[in-house]
């Protein structure tokens, strides 16, 4: 059987089918412009293939409260020509199939926890730290969500001693996605993350937000694995600073006795939303 999958980045869509294992058959990519045309691009690519069902992670916010009469469409998101635009209402109407939506990084988690670095635990944290920052937690095979779905990027943050910068996130200034993510290291320093490697000092601070995000996680879900990725973590050095970090923060309050098995990268190679997007329409037992 073929699963379509839609990974919708704020930057690019991702487009992939799929079987029920999570097996990727063919892929394409194309950036993400205005909702019409990009969904005809999607639409486009699933036409040359018989799909059963379509799985779609999608950048948020968006409103996932099956009461809501606003359920599936997207919120307040800085990309102005999706806000309040009713995804999911629009693709059931183009393929008529089955469709199951949630957010991009819930999807990514819920990848990597059925096919790859959470395959082998009851619960797990994915947190991508890009452009922005954002987390999602599973727990045996279900995606939490309370009221909406968590937005762990925007916790607040106890700032480094030795940065002063004011912070990127427009609504909350200093919150971890203004603190840590890639648009905040470029707008701290003039230039993009990947061009900063050679500075220790830059990264020990980045470690520093992202290892006091992982430990309030740590202590209010106790996931089993807490997977890292997005592009600023291609800077791998990273999650050994991480995890030192983390562990001097959480001061032996609770017990880790593996911090390199617990904090750890993903194995799906960028793959992790797709086939996170097919692992949404499989938990339905199609």
């Amino acid at each position: 059987m073929l699963i379509g999958a839609i990974e919708a980045g704020g930057t690019k869509f991702v487009c992939a089918v799929g079987d029920e294992h999570g097996k990727i058959v063919e892929k394409t990519s194309f950036p993400t412009g205005a909702p019409e045309e990009t969904l005809a691009l999607a639409k486009q690519f699933f036409a040359n293939f018989n799909i059963k069902a379509l799985g779609v992670g999608m950048f948020g916010p968006v409103n996932l409260d099956r009461k809501s009469a606003k359920y599936g469409t997207v919120l307040n998101t800085p990309k102005i020509k999706w806000r309040h635009y009713p995804i999911l209402e629009k693709l059931k109407k183009d393929y008529e199939i089955p469709v199951y939506l949630d957010t991009d990084v819930n999807a990514a988690c819920l990848g990597e926890y059925h096919y790859g670095a959470g395959k082998h635990v009851d619960s797990c944290l994915y947190m991508t730290v890009g452009t922005g920052i954002g987390a999602g937690f599973v727990l045996r095979g279900e995606v939490f969500q309370g009221r909406t779905h968590p937005e762990m990027g925007h916790i607040l943050m106890k700032q480094h001693p030795n940065d002063s910068f004011a912070g990127s996130c427009p609504s909350h200034g200093s919150c971890l996605e203004g603190l840590a993510s890639g648009t905040a290291m470029e707008k701290r320093y003039g230039m993009k993350a990947d061009l900063l490697a050679e500075h220790n000092y830059i990264w020990e601070i980045e470690a520093y937000y992202l290892a006091q995000a992982l430990m309030n996680y740590y202590v209010i879900l106790s996931p089993e694995k807490m997977i890292l990725g997005g592009g600023v973590m291609k800077q791998v050095k990273l999650y050994t600073m991480i995890r030192k970090q983390f562990m001097k923060l959480l001061n032996d309050y609770m017990e880790v006795e593996h911090v390199d098995e617990l904090i750890v990268a993903p194995e799906l190679e960028d793959e992790q939303g797709v086939k996170g997007a097919i692992a949404l329409a499989v938990k339905q037992d199609l």
